[in-house]
């Protein structure tokens, strides 16, 4: 499965840069996870790649900052029995978390201030609420 990942349209990462390591599963599978190495941990340098253009490394970089090791992301994958499966799990998963790093930050939210329509609404629905719980009140009179 040795072809390149594609996170965004304008972002490939070549496969030569996505290391793959893999041991001895505990997930599902009985005796066959003893005997077969179908965990799967892909790797991939974020910090020294030159496939990532350098304006959105610093932008991944610090959004991913809790998930690396060295700039290093890495993804594992041990659910399914297969280890073709679990190859396909871990590069979607790891093209996930670089799709979402890599998307533009939401646009900056101008403050505004309530309308002087919004503030007699808002005053006039409160005393018609106060009206309304003094009306409940048992007064001393009675």
């Amino acid at each position: 499965m040795a072809e390149d990942l594609t996170v965004t349209g304008m972002l490939v990462i070549p496969a030569s840069e996505l290391r793959e390591r893999f041991s001895r599963s505990s997930g599902p599978g009985g005796q066959h996870v003893n005997t077969t190495d179908s965990r799967v941990e892909l790797s991939f340098d974020l910090a020294n790649s030159p496939s990532v253009p350098e304006w959105l490394r610093t932008r991944m970089l610090d959004r991913l900052a809790s998930r690396l090791v060295n700039g290093v992301l890495t993804v594992a994958a041990s659910e399914e029995r297969a280890q073709l499966q679990n190859r396909a799990t871990a590069r979607d998963r790891l093209a996930s978390i670089l799709r979402d790093a890599a998307a533009a930050p939401p646009p900056v939210r101008r403050a505004t201030k309530p309308s002087r329509g919004a503030k007699e609404r808002r005053i006039a629905a409160k005393k018609r609420r106060g009206i309304t719980k003094r009306n409940r009140r048992i007064s001393p009179d009675d």
